[in-house]
């Protein structure tokens, strides 16, 4: 049996459960200065459902050099697009536009039905977009970031111009979820929770990078290498937890921004010394 805080975070991160708070007040700030710059694009529909929306932000240059998608996580039952504005600062700096969409939640929809607004959300984006596209996501969201390299959605036209993939602290097995309290929200069957698994999809053609903190739960490590994609390499961060690995979104120097925007070498594996 899985423990049942296996997936649990914030009991285990040093005040942890001021994160939600913290993020929703950086991504206010940089929804307003980008607002008032006239580099925010905001409440852009994909969908019929009041969640199926996505906020793009464009960088200073006039052209975009391309866009990357952000897709939130949550365990696919919290949070909302306009708690992570702030994260397009790394890739708006590099000359990219940054769309971040938000999408219904469990237990109003299911898992599946949420990968299908996120399948909605990157054609849609794809409409008013040129250029490549590189899609990334946290947690939850890193699951759905993967789930749309699966060759049987309907991606249309925007399959070809997805170049990078990099998931962050991604969810790959659903099935251990159906052993936590968690399930109790998710309502995820045996066959979904499989269908539904990165993990067993084929693998892409698309360059994929992993990156976890080497400091998360167990179980989230584990995620991240259950993914065995030939090609997929996995980067375990020294020393962060689950709340702060997305924290080089921010910066636009980093190796792993830089290898989102297309620019640079694949980022050095760096597992975790204690592993």
């Amino acid at each position: 049996m899985t423990d049942p805080t296996a997936f649990d975070n914030a009991p285990f991160i040093p005040e942890g459960a001021s994160y939600p708070d913290r993020w929703a007040e950086a991504a206010r700030d940089y929804r307003s200065v980008e607002t008032a710059l006239g580099r925010a694009r905001l409440n852009e529909p994909y969908g019929a459902h009041p969640s199926e929306k996505y906020d793009l932000f464009f960088p200073a240059t006039a052209q975009p050099k391309g866009t990357v998608i952000f897709i939130h996580g949550g365990f696919w039952r919290a949070f909302t697009r306009s708690d992570w504005s702030h994260l397009a600062a790394g890739a708006t700096a590099r000359g990219w536009a940054v769309a971040m969409p938000s999408y219904p939640l469990c237990p109003e929809v299911s898992v599946a039905q949420i990968t299908v607004s996120m399948a909605k959300a990157v054609n849609a984006i794809a409409l008013k977009t040129k250029g490549n596209i590189a899609i990334t996501g946290h947690s939850a969201g890193g699951h759905l970031a993967l789930r749309m390299l699966d060759p049987a959605l309907n991606l249309g036209a925007a399959r070809a111009r997805i170049t990078r993939c990099l998931p962050i602290s991604p969810l790959t097995d659903l099935r251990p979820l159906r052993e936590v309290p968690l399930n109790d929200t998710l309502q995820l069957t045996e066959t979904e929770a499989k269908s539904e698994s990165p993990a067993f999809q084929p693998a892409p053609l698309t360059p994929v990078h992993t990156v976890v903190g080497a400091a998360e739960r167990p179980s989230f490590i584990a995620q991240a290498h259950a993914l065995q994609w030939p090609g997929a390499e996995v980067t375990e961060l020294p020393d962060l937890h689950h709340f702060n690995v997305i924290d080089f979104l921010l910066d636009p120097e980093h190796s792993l921004t830089k290898w989102l925007t297309d620019e640079g070498a694949e980022p050095p594996n760096r597992p975790n010394p204690s592993a």
